[in-house]
């Protein structure tokens, strides 16, 4: 298509070249125009979009008819509660919803508005995300066994190690004008020495330390330090919560009309210039760029690369698990103007069961970072992969015994 159209334009120039210079700029502009057209043609047929259909085949039987049911999944950044993806009634009451997807793998579950009224297993045990493949126009029929609010709920008790404690559960985010619980974990020889150690800076701390407070399963960074500090690996490690409900605009640097103002800026700028002095003013930190360090997953993954982009100089290493790239394809812009001043060790994961969009946004971020910065960078893709706090635990141990090589 492309080698026609060329052909013709230029069959159409050959016999005016006795014409004005400016006439032949004039078609050599409308060629240019041409091609720009055709590119994004060809663009547009390769993100194709695809209709999908859910319907819900079956309900618990004492499922309140009145009740709104939601799909939150990996293309709607988890939101429990998206009116865009609330589904409909037809005229027998059944539910269905209908959204475009482009080609990929997706996870979702359905909630009736939040994590405690999300679907679940009989008995009220908490079930696997649903996967689904998109390559054409899909409908999916769902069924809800259980609703988890269903079920009392058990008193867990703490997962966290004794080398765990909160350094306050109302921090004051000045950036925001908010608050947030900070976790700390100090080395088994932090009381009994007068060592400095470095730190790494988590997101989501929720899921970092303690299963009680996590949304599906702990990272376990606890444990695994507890486990090799005998190895001489020691750190402190500061897990900041995410915002809940502000989780989606603390984490993207960018306004999106999807997700509202985009507050990633300020947010990091708060671990730099508030957090961080707090940090290395009240605990003996190495306070050095090569012993700073700061990681996440998902959205967390995505502030995490924001980060050490904004502030080389600061962040000597970075551990960005499953980055939602999807959700700012601005930051590829700024790996562009800002890389060339970061000089880090960057160690990069996905998993092949995410979908298809997360592996190669990545593999196109890592290909931008190897071109611009002179970074360390490490990319790594497992075939069994899920978009799951198992799934980082298990790689947690490897990116940072990477780090401290």
């Amino acid at each position: 298509m492309y080698v026609t159209l060329k052909l013709q334009i230029f069959h159409s120039i050959k016999p005016l070249c006795g014409c004005s210079h400016s006439f032949i700029s004039l078609i050599l502009f409308m060629f240019k125009i041409a091609l720009v057209i055709l590119q994004a043609i060809v663009t547009t047929i390769l993100m194709a979009q695809h209709t999908v259909t859910f319907k819900v085949k079956s309900l618990p039987q004492y499922h309140s008819s009145g009740s709104d049911i939601y799909i939150a999944g990996s293309f709607n950044g988890w939101n429990p509660q998206d009116a865009a993806y609330r589904f409909n009634k037809d005229s027998n009451g059944n539910y269905f919803l209908n959204f475009s997807l482009a080609d990929g793998r997706y996870e979702y579950k359905l909630t009736r508005g939040g994590w405690e009224t999300v679907e679940c297993r009989q008995g009220g045990v908490s079930g696997e995300n649903h996967y689904l493949a998109v390559e054409s126009d899909t409908t999916v029929d769902v069924t809800v066994e259980e609703w988890k609010d269903r079920f009392p709920v058990k008193q867990k008790e703490s997962t966290a190690s004794k080398n765990v404690r909160v350094v306050d559960s109302a921090f004051l985010i000045p950036q925001l004008n908010r608050t947030r619980k900070i976790w700390i974990y100090l080395p088994e020889n932090y009381h009994t020495s007068r060592e400095s150690f470095p730190v790494l800076y988590m997101q989501d701390g929720q899921n970092v330390f303690d299963d009680t407070t996590s949304f599906a399963g702990e990272w376990g960074v606890d444990d695994y330090l507890d486990s090799v500090y005998q190895k001489g690996i020691q750190a402190i490690v500061v897990a900041i919560d995410n915002g809940g409900a502000k989780r989606m605009n603390e984490y993207n640097p960018y306004d999106t009309k999807k997700f509202g103002k985009g507050e990633g800026k300020a947010y990091v700028d708060f671990i730099v210039k508030t957090l961080k002095p707090f940090i290395d003013k009240n605990y003996r930190t190495k306070k050095d760029k090569s012993n700073t360090t700061i990681a996440g997953s998902s959205m967390g993954g995505l502030i995490t690369f924001y980060a050490v982009l904004q502030y080389p100089r600061v962040f000597g290493g970075a551990g960005i698990f499953s980055p939602s790239l999807w959700v700012a394809p601005k930051l590829f812009d700024e790996i562009k103007t800002k890389a060339a001043k970061l000089n880090s060790r960057i160690y990069f994961y996905v998993g092949k069961q995410e979908d298809e969009e997360m592996v190669q946004n990545m593999l196109k971020a890592v290909e931008l970072m190897n071109k611009y910065s002179k970074s360390k960078i490490t990319a790594v893709i497992r075939d069994d992969g899920q978009h799951s706090e198992a799934t980082w635990r298990r790689e947690f141990p490897l990116f940072y015994e990477w780090l401290i090589k």
